[in-house]
């Protein structure tokens, strides 16, 4: 299967960040992708007032991402913001296209290096995944990248990747944290994991105030073994890929991880 993962810089507009998605969508398309993922917070970049922004799915947003994926034929997986009660939002990914129609709402909030999302955001629970030319692929969101459970409910749910979209927050070692982090769970879970960061913003020449997760660039994706396939550098870039499906089972068979798991009886 041949993915696409869009690493650019979202600003405060969701009407500029649907242009970029458009283009970006018909980059993907004309090199032969089937998915497209764009980073979390592809609606509005994190240090916007997410509530001022956030839709519902049937919203005018959501809406013009369906038809920019109707009309390039792909499927496309974004990062929005929906409605949530008591003033806050669920941090949203919106995955439609061809025979598709899912969301996921991220279930692992960035409360961490002093930033608080829960101030903000709701938490989802459940997990999502979808299926595009019959293969089944998981869903998740920035931070759910730390809890490998996650990825193993994906595998067991059938999916042989994960796309992960983020908007990963800078910092001393976050770098690091975040190759580390993302190959630890293509072998956790023997998937396929496919991560798009928002481009660094200083890379792509955009001022960054506050302290706001946006991004550090350097989108991945690593096989189920664990190595690193393909990769962008910080600025803004287009990374196309082909999945190589069968060989998840093959390194299923040689690294039997999940089948070798043990359910301790609780005491």
């Amino acid at each position: 299967m041949r993915i696409a993962l869009s690493q650019l810089t979202t600003g405060s507009d969701p009407e500029k960040n649907l242009r970029l998605i458009e283009e970006w969508t018909s980059r993907a398309a004309e090199a032969g992708a089937r998915v497209v993922v764009f980073p979390e917070a592809s609606m509005a970049c994190f240090g916007t007032p997410l509530a001022d922004v956030a839709e519902p799915l049937d919203g005018p947003w959501a809406d013009a991402v369906r038809d920019i994926a109707a009309t390039a034929g792909i499927v496309v997986v974004a990062g929005m913001f929906t409605p949530a009660p008591g003033g806050r939002v669920t941090n949203t990914l919106l995955a439609t296209g061809p025979g598709v129609e899912a969301a996921y709402d991220k279930i692992h909030l960035y409360d961490a290096f002093g930033y608080a999302e829960s101030e903000t955001v709701a938490a989802g629970s459940r997990i999502a995944t979808i299926d595009v030319d019959g293969v089944r692929l998981g869903l998740a969101t920035c931070y759910d990248v730390r809890f490998p459970e996650l990825f193993r409910a994906h595998a067991d749910a059938g999916a042989v990747a994960t796309l992960l979209a983020a908007s990963w927050g800078a910092g001393p070692g976050k770098l690091d944290q975040w190759e580390l982090l993302v190959r630890a769970r293509a072998l956790d879970a023997t998937v396929w994991v496919a991560a798009v960061d928002q481009a660094d913003p200083t890379a792509a020449g955009a001022e960054v105030r506050g302290t706001a997760p946006t991004g550090i660039g350097h989108s991945r994706v690593v096989g189920p073994d664990g190595t690193v396939r393909h990769r962008l550098d910080a600025e803004p870039g287009l990374l196309v890929a082909d999945l190589d499906v069968d060989e998840v089972a093959s390194i299923r068979e040689k690294i039997p991880v999940l089948a070798n798991r043990r359910v301790e009886s609780p005491r």
